[in-house]
């Protein structure tokens, strides 16, 4: 059915307590290829990587459509065959991921538990990766950040040890949720960077949503625009960001903030 298609989502209806916030949104990713997700606050962006993830909680659920990974259907998986993709096959970098680590151990001994529940690893080889991880990632000070609560670190530094923490087992796909959101410009440069570099090095395809045009323009070799949970636009991140067609998506690249050399401020 998918033939190169990595994923592909049919028709996908999603809702909470049986209110649609999604309504029969379609889209495919092949191996290596970047989709950037934009629309405003509310329109169902985050939800659509959270379906494939196996993360809209008690109250959400697909009302239509399926979502499928390599021939199989998510949708279908129980729990347990989920659980056993997440984190080698699908990462996900949380757009807060502050909230995403127990704030009672260590950033490093839950980054090691993680990659212990698929890999065998020691631990002095986990602390070689993941220090050299985080330092391509701006960390200069790894080993101290491992060792540090994630109260005791930064929203920035956090951030990039979310975005660290998910590529770390090279997976066929990462889902980013605004994974630049707290970082400066410096820093988001740095960011975009690694995860082009998982591209190129692992043919690692990613989804990302976010507001940051700069980074969509960078990274996205698609772009679908989402408004009130529905699909307005979908095209090749040239078409869309050259020559969009529909007029909310003209709205939204109007409402990119320039100055008055036309450079757009929220770039990277």
């Amino acid at each position: 059915m998918m033939e190169d298609r990595l994923l592909v989502y049919d028709q996908v209806s999603i809702g909470y307590r049986g209110v649609p916030v999604v309504e029969n949104v379609s889209f495919s990713l092949a191996r290596g290829e970047i989709l950037g997700i934009v629309g405003e606050s509310g329109s169902g962006k985050t939800t659509l990587l959270k379906a494939a993830m196996g993360l809209l909680g008690r109250d959400g659920g697909l009302y239509g459509g399926t979502i499928w990974y390599r021939d199989r259907k998510l949708t279908d998986m129980s729990e347990r065959e989920l659980r056993g993709l997440c984190g080698p096959e699908l990462a996900m970098v949380f757009q807060d991921s502050q909230s995403a680590f127990c704030p009672v151990r260590t950033v490093g001994a839950q980054m090691y538990e993680a990659v212990r529940e698929h890999e065998k690893i020691s631990r002095k080889a986990f602390r070689e990766r993941a220090e050299t991880l985080l330092d391509r990632m701006g960390l200069k000070d790894s080993a101290r950040v491992l060792s540090s609560y994630p109260f005791e670190l930064s929203g920035g530094m956090i951030q990039r040890v979310g975005i660290a923490s998910a590529m770390f087992l090279n997976p066929g796909i990462l889902f980013a949720d605004e994974p630049t959101s707290a970082l400066d410009v410096t820093v988001q440069r740095q960011a975009v960077d690694q995860m082009l570099g998982l591209r190129e090095d692992y043919g690692t395809a990613i989804v990302i949503v976010t507001h940051n045009l700069g980074v969509v323009s960078a990274m996205a070799d698609q772009i679908l625009v989402l408004k009130d949970g529905k699909c307005v636009e979908y095209g090749t991140a040239e078409k869309v960001l050259k020559d969009p067609e529909d007029p909310y998506t003209r709205t939204l690249l109007e409402a990119v903030p320039r100055l008055k050399t036309g450079q757009k401020t929220n770039g990277i």
